[in-house]
């Protein structure tokens, strides 16, 4: 659907994106793009979409930020790529990736969900009231990931392992479809209490965090 994209903002995401644009032969720059692609931060979703002239397709890949920030436009959409992204990969980060699609009309779903596919994701709508809420489910999955790392790392470290042994072990919960298995699967109360009297003598500030996620382990098991 598009044959030129400006692509606004050349970060993780917008450096990925433009690489897979360019592979799949869409134009990338030049004059009179068919859509402009706004890969900039949040805060700045607005003021640059208010410099962007009338007339090609206009879209951000925030997660959380209305449609509303792209005013004056009204040829718009969203596009997510529900994706962590770093500068040191390249468009295969989109492989096998969804993409949330928030638009206002039918030809705006469809220049949405056009994009996705053009991109290599797999596009689902979503409402525009609906973002800040996935954007939090999205920001537990990846970016409290990255705490539960860190933290369950300091523990290995205090007891003398090393904290990247735990690194196949999550990659293997993700490949077994998060089956839940450990003490709390079985009703083992006693090693749970153990778990928090050692974390309490060597971590206390994690004995709060692993108290609450046991709770909530309980309550979604």
């Amino acid at each position: 659907m598009f044959d030129s994209v400006q692509v606004v903002g050349a970060g993780r995401v917008g450096s990925a994106l433009a690489a897979r644009l360019g592979e799949r032969g869409v134009r990338v720059g030049g004059d009179a793009p068919e859509l402009v692609l706004l890969c900039v931060p949040d805060r700045a979703i607005a003021e640059v979409a208010r410099s962007v002239a009338p007339g090609p397709w206009l879209a951000h890949v925030s997660g959380a930020t209305p449609l509303a920030a792209l005013d004056p436009h009204t040829r718009r959409f969203g596009l997510h790529p529900l994706q962590t992204f770093t500068k040191a990969r390249g468009a295969e980060q989109l492989d096998g990736a969804w993409a949330a699609v928030t638009a206002e009309s039918d030809e705006a779903a469809a220049a949405g969900g056009a994009l996705a596919e053009l991109l290599g994701l797999r596009p689902f709508e979503l409402a525009d009231g609906s973002r800040v809420l996935y954007h939090a489910g999205a920001a537990i999955a990846s970016n409290y990931l990255v705490t539960l790392r860190r933290a369950a790392g300091r523990l290995l470290a205090d007891a003398g392992a090393p904290p990247e042994a735990l690194d196949p072990l999550m990659r293997r919960t993700i490949e077994n479809g998060f089956e839940l298995t450990g003490p709390i699967a079985r009703g083992d109360v006693e090693t749970v209490r153990a778990h928090e009297d050692a974390i309490d003598a060597s971590e206390p500030e994690l004995g709060q965090l692993y108290r609450v996620l046991a709770d909530a382990t309980r309550a979604l098991a």
